[in-house]
């Protein structure tokens, strides 16, 4: 293929894209994106994820991982690959009902909210734990109502969506 016809492919793609999203939501990708390009050459190398695991505190990431991440790409990681890779993990899958599953396994009586003392237990305390700072971040974006409860439904959709919905 031409550089030309390559080109005009890619402005094609691009454009596609950059639809499937609202600008506040590339804006938000555009943030995430730039603080992966450790070296801010507009490009995501495995050497920037390296640096991007090691600034999370996860030093000991196998260079097969990295390479197989990179390779997920068709090419150079830049930020429009990198959007047209959110864009084809997103399209077809339904996150919301992840993450909602997810939040029922602390809730067995599926009363739609969980005590935000329970939670911040748990997050805490078990599997990749979260930091103080962590939950002081999380209660901050969606506070527990008077009760102390955290609505997880209500927070799925915003997780998902970026606005709260209208309450029944």
């Amino acid at each position: 293929m031409s550089p030309k016809k390559a080109k005009k492919k890619a402005e094609g793609a691009s454009s596609n894209v950059f639809s499937m999203f609202e600008q506040s939501q590339i804006q938000e990708f555009k943030e995430a994106f730039t603080i992966m390009d450790q070296n801010r050459d507009g490009f995501i190398t495995k050497e920037d994820l390296r640096d991007t695991f090691a600034a999370l505190g996860r030093l000991n990431v196998k260079s097969e991982e990295l390479e197989d991440m990179v390779n997920e790409a068709p090419g150079a990681i830049n930020f429009t690959v990198f959007l047209t890779m959110f864009g084809e993990k997103l399209k077809g899958s339904d996150p919301e009902e992840t993450i909602m599953n997810a939040f029922k396994i602390f809730d067995p009586d599926a009363i739609g909210h969980i005590n935000s003392d329970y939670i911040k237990t748990m997050l805490m305390t078990k599997a990749d734990r979260f930091s103080e700072q962590e939950i002081q971040q999380m209660f901050e974006a969606f506070p527990p109502d008077v009760s102390g409860n955290l609505d997880y439904k209500n927070l799925c959709y915003v997780i998902t969506h970026g606005e709260e919905k209208d309450q029944d």
